[in-house]
């Protein structure tokens, strides 16, 4: 198809005309994002929820709070790597706060998760349309060269309406027809003069709080980068969590169905399967949700380091692994003497970490690969290696398994699909639990635990 719509070609149509002074680089425009956000949902949204709205947005929801989910339906362009496209259920939002409580736990289901496309880009993006609010807020402009836009004048809104409209009946005609029906019921639109007034002052003030009083500008760099990576972090330990939840309560359900009823072992192998699948993205989302609460903890993290005997702990875990990797046609070898000494770390943390990095590692790998692990000592360390072997010579495999960091936590990698933890997120989990990363590509992954008894 000719002429697609992308996210990106709307964010640029909205940067064509507008009238700004200066540019900011990539950290300072998110940190103005976060704060534009909280302006929005603090001072003015909660004002305007009592008819109804609707929002959109890209590459990641802004919302996490139900009473804007109660009140506002949603379409999200996010990446396909995200694990919500791999369950129905992931667009289930929990109506109750964080408790699984079997049938009185209720679901709202009120947005519609679409596929970015590559073109899309990672800019964020966001209109919100409310009968008396209406506001569009999008990042645009080149690296380190990059502008906060806001626009809810008529003429903008009439515009980026038209393009989301195109972009929804490109990817999903049924959606498309349900955006318009919604935008018909609104009838005429109300400007927010108030809103068009107030905004950048209100955001200005929001952005001066968060400003240390200080003069010397690296100290500054500093602290912005930290507010922005504490607020990223922040939205990841809340989107982690609410694609857990629902995930355990089906897995609930598949227990308590596994176990009430007969059933032929075709379904009972597929329920087995479906509850595989669900345990596997619960432990990935809760390594992403370990990595933001590192980012986000405002003191030097201190796991309780116990020495604990590796080579169990991988033998222990191995024929789960094998079983994962061999639905994907990957051999995983262990290579581990007997009589190893214990190493200092936190084994039930560690074990979670372990799948996290097999996970890792063997995304993008072509059927019949081997992932060797290889256990060793070296001096007074342990170093556990992750040897990858691919069946066929491809000098590109390597560079497949690369991707592009997305904040401080996520690494996305458009090319096999896959959103995994950072290198600076892996490092810094591991160094919290007693282990140094380094890693080549000739060698692979290698991490180094210390030995527990040295004396």
């Amino acid at each position: 198809m000719k002429n697609l719509i992308t996210v990106n070609q709307i964010q640029k149509a909205l940067l064509k005309d507008y009238v700004s002074f200066n540019s900011v680089d990539d950290e300072t425009s998110r940190r103005m994002w976060w704060g534009a956000l909280e302006v929005i949902q603090e001072e003015f949204l909660p004002y305007h929820l009592q008819n109804g709205g609707l929002w959109v947005a890209a590459p990641l929801p802004v919302f996490n709070e139900k009473k804007y989910l109660n009140k506002l339906n949603g379409w999200l362009w996010a990446p396909e790597g995200f694990p919500a496209f791999k369950k129905d259920q992931s667009k289930l939002l929990p109506y109750q706060e964080a408790r699984i409580s079997g049938e009185k736990f209720i679901y709202k289901n009120n947005y519609k998760i679409l596929s970015l496309n590559q073109n899309d880009g990672f800019d964020p993006f966001l209109m919100i349309i409310t009968p008396t609010f209406q506001c569009i807020l999008t990042i645009s402009g080149e690296k380190d060269k990059k502008f906060l836009i806001m626009r809810n004048d008529e003429s903008s809104l009439e515009r980026v309406i038209d393009l989301i409209s195109m972009k929804l009946t490109q990817d999903n005609l049924e959606e498309s027809k349900k955006f318009q029906d919604q935008l018909k019921s609104f009838g005429e639109f109300i400007i927010n003069n108030q809103f068009t007034n107030t905004f950048w002052p209100s955001l200005s003030i929001k952005l001066a709080k968060l400003i240390p009083n200080i003069t010397f500008q690296t100290l500054l760099k500093e602290e912005r980068s930290k507010t922005l990576q504490s607020l990223e972090a922040k939205m990841l330990e809340a989107i982690s969590h609410e694609v857990r939840t629902p995930l355990a309560t089906i897995k609930t359900l598949i227990s308590s169905t596994l176990r009430k009823y007969t059933m032929d072992q075709t379904i009972r192998s597929r329920l087995i399967e479906i509850d595989n699948e669900c345990t596997e993205q619960i432990d990935r989302f809760g390594l992403i949700f370990n990595a933001a609460e590192l980012v986000n903890s405002k003191s030097s993290p201190s796991q309780e380091l116990t020495g604990i005997d590796l080579g169990t702990i991988l033998n222990k875990l191995s024929p789960n692994w094998i079983k994962q990797l061999r639905r994907r046609g990957i051999i995983l070898k262990l290579d581990i003497p007997d009589e190893l000494p214990d190493v200092l770390s936190n084994s039930e943390k560690l074990e979670l970490m372990l799948s996290g990095l097999i996970d890792k590692n063997t995304r993008g790998l072509k059927e019949g690969s081997t992932l060797t692990l290889e256990l060793r000592p070296a001096g007074q360390k342990l170093k556990l290696q992750l040897i990858v072997q691919t069946k066929h010579s491809d000098s590109d495999e390597s560079n497949k398994l690369d991707g592009s960091d997305i904040g401080p936590v996520l690494n996305w990698n458009p090319q096999i699909g896959t959103l995994q933890l950072s290198k600076s997120a892996t490092q810094k989990i591991l160094a919290s639990l007693g282990g140094r990363v380094t890693q080549r590509k000739d060698s692979g992954l290698t991490v180094f635990f210390p030995i527990a008894d040295l004396n």
